[in-house]
This record gives structure tokens, sequence and C-alpha cells, in this order.
């Protein structure tokens, strides 16, 4: 498939920066939910991403590259591994995974890579994060010299405090977990985006590639999604869409939308047409 956005795109937009490090996609997948590892690896390639995350309580730290692991099958020369806490209930399981997740990134080759998306979530029936365990565990990763990009409920006063703790980014969900119902707190996260000096990432909730557009044309920096493709009918395709659906809201978002009128407005001047 011809990217037709990809020249305009490179012209206009500067490349995604998190802490110091520089990603060339706007788009971050996830691994899991797939039904083979050969529709993943397919997928995540067909996304364009620079950043995979894989929930670390579901990976086998010592053996990694075992033969039904994903990751025997990327490319970590090309993509950056985001370990993440997924499953984790308390401050305490989160760092003991984020310092696993630190081994990991040693056992693929990234020994400099130290990020790791934060979640906590103690709510196993709507999977919200905990906010103050969420902030617990940031400060005490930001002084190991962990890069801690948090998942959180979409709270601009929550956002502003992890961003003032150090966060690189913040990553506020755009509805519950898996469930496909795209953005539905789009005035907190345009406060959000508003009020950040550091990437908002959209995160969760992104159901087809129409949510990824919202969200970049907002001017998130980013989108974070996973069952949006692992679900879908023919997932690679969906990545692809979803992909395009990134770069084209991104340079709606740099173009500047029209403003919005309270009446009609004539495309075509009225000046010299007779009666």
């Amino acid at each position: 498939m011809v990217n037709v956005n990809c020249n305009i795109l490179q012209a206009v937009d500067k490349n995604l920066m998190i802490a110091d490090k520089i990603f060339r996609s706007r788009l971050m997948v996830g691994t899991g939910k797939y039904e083979t590892v050969q529709i993943a690896k397919q997928s995540i390639h067909a996304s364009g991403a620079s950043i995979v995350t894989a929930a670390i309580r579901r990976l086998q730290i010592n053996h990694p590259f075992e033969e039904k692991s994903l990751f025997k099958y990327l490319d970590w020369n090309s993509l950056w591994l985001l370990p993440n806490t997924a499953g984790c209930t308390t401050v305490e399981e989160a760092v003991r995974a984020a310092s696993l997740g630190r081994e990991l990134c040693k056992k693929i080759g990234q020994s400099n890579n130290n990020f790791i998306k934060l979640e906590i979530i103690p709510d196993y029936k709507y999977l919200l994060p905990d906010p103050i365990g969420t902030l617990k565990a940031a400060e005490y990763l930001i002084n190991k010299q962990y890069t801690v990009l948090p998942y959180i409920y979409p709270d601009p006063v929550l956002a502003k405090q992890l961003e003032e703790l150090g966060c690189s980014t913040v990553m506020p969900l755009g509805s519950p977990i898996g469930s496909g119902q795209g953005l539905k707190h789009l005035d907190s996260i345009r406060v959000i985006i508003e009020n950040a000096k550091v990437p908002v990432i959209v995160d969760a909730g992104i159901g087809t590639a129409s949510d990824a557009v919202q969200a970049m044309e907002l001017g998130a920096s980013a989108v974070l999604t996973n069952s949006a493709i692992a679900n879908a009918q023919q997932p690679h395709i969906m990545a692809s869409s979803i992909q395009l659906g990134v770069q084209s809201g991104r340079l709606a978002y740099l173009a500047g939308r029209m403003n919005e009128l309270t009446q009609a407005q004539s495309s075509s001047p009225i000046i010299g047409i007779s009666s």
C-alpha cells in the first residue's frame, strides 16, 4: 500500500520525541490478543509503529525467545520495546514489574531502554487506573531513572501533577480498556493537551481509524492501541488503516481547521451574478 501522506507529513511535522529519544511513528501498538504470532507480526509491521508495548506479567522473562514467543519474531533493531505493568494492582507490584521490564530490554539488546508504561489497576470490573498509586509509583520510578509513561483516567489535574513529577508523557484513556468505544472524554483530554509540556498519548478505547483521527486532531502527540487491531476481522488491514488515521489527524491538526460558523456561507462569490 502506498502511503500518500508520507511526503507531506515529513515536510511539515517533526518526529515524536519522548525524553531524549526520537520516533518516526506516532502510532504505538500492543502485542496481546492476537490469534497467532504470524498475525501479530504481520499487523505490527502494517501499523508502521516504532514502539510496541508488552505486559511484563504475561511474559516469560527468563525465556523470552521460546518458540511461541512473539519476541523471537520481531526486529528489535527497528522497534522500541515499551514494557508495561498491566495486571499490577499495587505500587509494589508495579515497581517489581518495572524492574523485570528493564531486564527484558537488556535481553533483546536495548540496554539503554529505561522506558516503562505505568499501569496500576485494582479495579477488575471497569479497569480504571489508581491515581494515588500511579503518583506514588511514578515518583519512585523516576528517582530510579526510569522514563515513565503513566496510564491515567483523563484528569487534567492528575496529568499535570505527573508531568511536574518528571513523567515523560501522560497517557489518558479515551474510554475503558478494550471497549472500542472511542473518545468519551474529549473535553478533559483537550484540557490535558492544552496544559501539557510533555507528549500526550491517547491510550485505550480506540476502536477504528476515525477514533485515531479524532485524537490526533485534538493535538495528541500519539495514539496507542491494541484491541482495535487484534480484534478486527482483518487485523493487518485495520493496522494500516489506523496508521493512516493517525497521519491524517496529525496533518489536520497542523493545518488548523476552519472556524465553525453559526450559519451557511457560500463557497462561491455572489458579486456579479445577474438576477
